[in-house]
């Protein structure tokens, strides 16, 4: 398959009733789970960057990351000079972070217990907005509560996911991700390396050349 066909804006058929796919021990894809939903999560991702701009933060070594990113909810993650960790407050207003939107937070319960776990109500909504050529490296989520699983949501422009084992020098599969996909690990694969490829010049009708990621965690 070449790029320019597995990057197409349109869905492959019957890909909004594909089943579940386990990647690992509590870890699942669900192709399409929340592609007719993806208009109001668009939406919703709108009203929270309103508020809270989209920015590009620096790691502690002073990197720029390419990625644009924003949140939602008690606390999000944010990373500059003085580490990486949750924030109660928008650094650069000092503000609060905008309040989940409701939608935002049933979605990812409902997501969450199509994965086999219940009662996941998250506090912490991070939004990362891709352009052409962005993409996010490998890595683990270690700062938040590993006994709650991770929702990951895709939107727009399709990409590769990474998808390493519980240490770094497990394999990597490659996973192509489309908008409405989901993604949710926990219990033994919580803590698995994974990240974004670069994602390619692409356009999708609902995002033009953006790819959205939601992702939604326990972080208290």
């Amino acid at each position: 398959m070449t790029q320019g066909m597995l990057f197409n804006t349109e869905e492959p058929p019957g890909r909004r009733d594909a089943p579940a796919q386990a990647l690992a021990p509590g870890a699942w894809l669900f192709p399409g789970l929340v592609h007719a939903r993806a208009p109001a999560l668009l939406s919703a991702i709108g009203e929270v960057v309103r508020r809270a701009p989209l920015r590009h933060m620096t790691t502690p070594g002073g990197g720029r990351m390419s990625v644009g990113m924003s949140g939602c909810g008690a606390r999000v993650w944010v990373s500059d000079a003085a580490g990486y960790r949750y924030e109660t407050h928008d650094p650069r207003t000092g503000r609060p972070w905008p309040t989940m939107p409701a939608l935002l937070r049933d979605i990812a319960g409902e997501c969450a217990q199509k994965a086999g776990y219940d009662g996941f109500v998250p506090d912490s909504g991070l939004i990362n907005r891709y352009g052409p050529g962005d993409r996010m490296g490998l890595h683990q989520d270690r700062d938040e509560r590993c006994d709650a699983p991770i929702v990951s949501i895709s939107l727009g422009v399709s990409a590769v996911f990474l998808w390493g084992g519980v240490t770094r020098s497990d394999p990597v599969r490659r996973i192509v991700v489309r908008n409405g996909d989901v993604v949710v690990w926990g219990g033994p694969s919580r803590l698995a390396w994974h990240g974004i490829a670069p994602v390619p010049q692409a356009q999708h009708p609902l995002c033009g050349d953006v790819r959205y990621n939601l992702t939604f965690r326990r972080t208290a």
